[in-house]
């Protein structure tokens, strides 16, 4: 429950954020540090109403608006804790043995974190959002929520004496609107009155095609502080990539929940959807969220992946030994839904298996070309659909359990790796097998959350099941 004084849960993202990020002032664009800060700050916008948000298991933006004036005043902001154990369609999986629901549907408490306060820049009547973390009526961190998943990975770096650095690239489509699922997607038509084709890769034309839509994305974005490294249209029709600067993993999985959010607004304001689907189109190009990551020692500010001489250390190895020894287990948390997996297959620029290598974009684990200072690991498994505070806990963890048990990588590869056989997991249920099998991941993430997560995963493929396909009614309608 929020009281006028500092705020906990700002607090909590700890040293790591306050290196990297100057205090919040009255005048920056999001973030206060207290309440009293807060209440100024919304007043000198004449902010009307604040929305209170939250991502759930999906990373769908969850929540409650109200009045800025009781936002400010001793108020209690709850939530249902069945919220966390519905699935994507809002249906509420069978019980299993992992899976339980809580008798009571109890609430869990919204607690503000008054560091990400930012306005909404599309709303017409003033306001503002933030973002919340849940905790329960005792006020103790609810460790299956995802932004406490990420929060718990980053505070296991920092008992080492280290923080995590990470930039993500989130890739996504415009496709033209469609009111009937039935029918596939298309891509939209842009300035020039045609709708742009594929293998347009790093073209110039295809982003000016979208003009006014990029600008308001880029005018959404500087309106809540958000801070975009660069933009460029991808190989797929209207596919579009934005990078995102390095820094705190929770402060980053912020900006990309909030971006999906941003680029879906802007893409309705001018007629049309933006979509983070893994695969929206058949035959073409999915949709990636790169992870880029690096360790860095919180007392001297060096790159734990580099020695002094230059050489990569010893953990960078370790680190992406974990990642090929367990990202496959924990896989589910990177490619959450059926469709994930339509984007995980040969000759589809995705990777197929854990092969990593130096400036390999075939591979799932690249290593960019760098100084030692910047050295640092891509992770190209997870899909733009992943729960941003979940794909990046699933990745730092994988990686941290890879130093902690000093595993060892297999050799780089120059040649192609995305062809031929695939490694991974082909389908949901056997990912979300792996994530229950693996002990190590139960230690990093939580048991509750494992099986809560696990439970809705399996609700959300028997819904899947329960739908006929195109191709069904194609090839067995006459000829079984």
């Amino acid at each position: 429950m929020p009281t006028k004084k500092a705020n906990p849960a700002a607090a909590e993202v700890g040293t790591v954020a306050k290196a990297a990020v100057a205090q919040p002032t009255l005048t920056s664009l999001r973030g206060v540090a207290d309440w009293q800060e807060a209440a100024a700050w919304l007043r000198a916008r004449g902010i009307e109403d604040i929305e209170c948000i939250t991502p759930d298991l999906a990373g769908v933006p969850r929540g409650k608006m109200m009045p800025s004036s009781k936002f400010t005043s001793n108020t209690s902001l709850a939530l249902p804790s069945a919220l966390y154990r519905h699935t994507i369609s809002g249906e509420y999986p069978e019980e299993t043995e992992s899976f339980r629901y809580e008798p009571r549907d109890s609430d869990l408490k919204l607690l503000p974190d008054l560091s990400t306060l930012s306005v909404v820049p599309w709303e017409t009547d003033p306001t503002a959002q933030v973002i919340c973390d849940i905790v329960n009526t005792e006020g103790t961190a609810v460790a299956y929520t995802p932004r406490n998943v990420l929060k718990n990975v980053v505070r296991l770096y920092n008992e080492r004496g280290w923080k995590p650095v990470v930039a993500p690239e989130i890739e996504f489509y415009l496709v033209a609107k469609n009111d009937d699922p039935d029918y596939p997607l298309h891509p939209p038509k842009g300035r020039s009155g045609r709708a742009i084709l594929g293998g347009q890769g790093y073209s110039i034309a295809g982003i000016n095609e979208f003009d006014e839509l990029i600008d308001d994305i880029y005018h959404f974005s500087e309106k809540q502080g958000l801070e975009i490294d660069t933009l460029i249209h991808e190989e797929g029709p209207a596919q579009l990539e934005i990078n995102l600067r390095h820094g705190d993993p929770v402060e980053l999985a912020d900006q990309v929940f909030m971006f999906k959010r941003t680029i879906r607004e802007a893409a309705l304001k001018h007629g049309i959807y933006a979509t983070f689907m893994a695969k929206p189109m058949q035959g073409q190009a999915g949709s990636a969220m790169h992870i880029h990551q690096s360790v860095v020692d919180i007392d001297t500010g060096k790159n734990v992946f580099s020695q002094k001489d230059g050489k990569p250390s010893k953990e960078f190895f370790q680190f992406i030994g974990g990642m090929q020894t367990y990202i496959p287990k924990a896989l589910v948390m990177m490619a959450p839904y059926v469709n994930s997996y339509r984007r995980l297959t040969p000759d589809m620029a995705a990777p197929v298996n854990t092969a990593w290598g130096y400036d390999n974009r075939t591979t799932a684990f690249r290593v960019p070309v760098s100084d030692p200072v910047a050295r640092r690991v891509e992770n190209r498994l997870p899909s733009s659909d992943a729960n941003p505070y979940l794909a990046l806990a699933a990745s730092l963890g994988c990686g941290l359990l890879g130093i902690m048990n000093k595993i060892d990588p297999t050799p780089p590869t120059d040649e192609s790796a995305n062809e031929g056989a695939i490694d991974l997991p082909r389908d949901l249920l056997k990912a979300v097998s792996l994530l229950e099998e693996e002990p190590a991941l139960a230690e990093v993430f939580s048991k509750e959350f494992i099986g809560i997560y696990a439970g809705v995963k399996r609700g959300e493929f028997e819904t899947f099941m329960q739908v006929i396909s195109p191709w069904e009614r194609e090839f067995l309608l006459l000829n079984v």
